[in-house]
């Protein structure tokens, strides 16, 4: 019974090789008994696609242990489609043994048997049939389809969800894939609530995590798709017209809305923008990712996105607080004045001897935010336009400093 066992999975094997030969782009999934089994290269490559176990298998016709991955009969509608949404090309193959034995079954019956056996069965088929045609004639074709359909439903595997988000939605079908255009590239994508997500690039460092089986799926969601994990703010929030506190009272944001810039002499055509009307003053800026997605997942207020959109040309006091000057840098070296030969305010840092950097203009914006609103300070205006000039010199001095100590040494 071993010796038999043996002689059909190095069958297997030979058929394995032949059909790789024929078709090298496909994945090879060969039904053994109650299982789907994949070898050598795709074994490796289901292995990551599919998150299940590699194992090795010893088998007497090859030199070297074959690498083997299975799982149930059953499971073939949850795992297939992935592999195929993968972008990978699977063929489904009977064991070669399988086809011999039903060959040889065939040989053995003489012609004289096979003629009667046929006739006997035609007439065994022709009533059942007839039956089948009748009632389904009697049936309404809505009826007959909807029993299809709940039969469908019936057989398919209820798919436990990899996570549910805050909002409850449930994180189904989480997987990483490899394009095909650009086989060096590899996705992740999953669903929410059955609704496909768009597959987003990933880090070749996340990549081998999840290779490694080092990094889930709950954490690349949270890496890849952080705004559809965060929870909802209701419709409420997104009613016009709203009220921001401003340096000099209320602002009216009257209309707040996305869209995408269609003017090709625009240097900015083609991307997403905001745009937001507050009274007679109309503004748009370009949407960075993760405020569009913050948008569209309603995980951020209009309030929100006009402050960190438009914060600075409204003269908010809260758009200016990301601007700190690097450590180490004395605010009293920080200077902003009315350059002579042009007439222009500018922006420049005494370092002593650190060093000191250019004279930078400054908008009018920002000079209203420094001067009338006082909303922003002189700090912060030479921080937003100076710092990778202050961290050039700081770091130049640095290793100044290090080649003379070494020096002495």
């Amino acid at each position: 019974m071993a010796k038999k066992k043996e002689e059909q999975v190095a069958d297997i094997m030979r058929q394995f090789v032949e059909l790789k030969q024929k078709h090298p782009d496909a994945m090879l999934l060969f039904r053994q008994g109650d299982f789907y089994e994949m070898y050598r290269e795709d074994a490796v490559k289901a292995s990551v696609l599919l998150a299940l176990k590699i194992s090795e298998r010893i088998i007497p016709s090859e030199k070297d242990p074959v690498k083997t991955v299975a799982f149930p009969k059953q499971d073939i509608d949850v795992y297939l489609p992935k592999l195929i949404r993968s972008g990978q090309r699977v063929a489904i193959c009977d064991a070669i043994e399988t086809l011999q034995r039903q060959a040889e079954k065939e040989q053995t019956i003489s012609n004289s048997d096979d003629m009667a056996k046929k006739k006997k069965d035609k007439a065994v088929q022709e009533e059942p049939i007839q039956a089948v045609k009748k009632e389904a004639k009697e049936k309404p074709a809505q009826e007959i389809k909807a029993e299809q359909q709940s039969e469908t439903k019936q057989d398919r595997k209820s798919r436990e969800p990899q996570m549910v988000t805050t909002n409850g939605e449930k994180v189904t079908h989480g997987h990483a894939y490899q394009s095909k255009a650009n086989p060096e590239e590899w996705y992740f994508t999953a669903k929410i609530d059955g609704v496909q997500l768009k597959p987003q690039k990933m880090d070749a460092a996340d990549l081998a995590a999840y290779q490694k089986k080092e990094m889930t799926v709950p954490q690349l969601m949270e890496r890849y798709y952080p705004t559809k994990l965060m929870p909802k703010v209701s419709e409420e929030a997104f009613k016009m017209p709203k009220s921001i506190a401003g340096p000099e009272g209320g602002i009216q944001v009257e209309k707040f809305n996305v869209y995408k810039e269609k003017d090709e002499q625009r240097p900015d055509y083609g991307k997403y923008k905001f745009y937001v009307q507050i009274g007679d003053t109309k503004m748009s800026a370009v949407a960075s990712r993760q405020d569009l997605n913050a948008y569209f997942d309603r995980v951020a207020t209009p309030e929100q996105l006009v402050e960190r959109n438009f914060g600075e040309r409204l003269h908010l006091k809260s758009a200016y607080e990301k601007y700190q000057l690097p450590e180490g840098v004395d605010p009293k070296g920080v200077r902003v004045a009315k350059d002579r030969g042009d007439n222009k305010w500018k922006v420049s840092v005494d370092m002593g001897e650190k060093g000191r950097t250019d004279r930078h203009e400054i908008s009018f914006d920002d000079g209203y935010s420094l001067f009338k609103t006082k909303t922003a300070t002189r700090e912060q205006i030479a921080a937003k336009y100076l710092n990778s000039e202050i961290s050039g010199l700081l770091a130049a001095n640095t290793a100044k400093m290090e080649k003379s100590a070494s020096m002495k040494m």
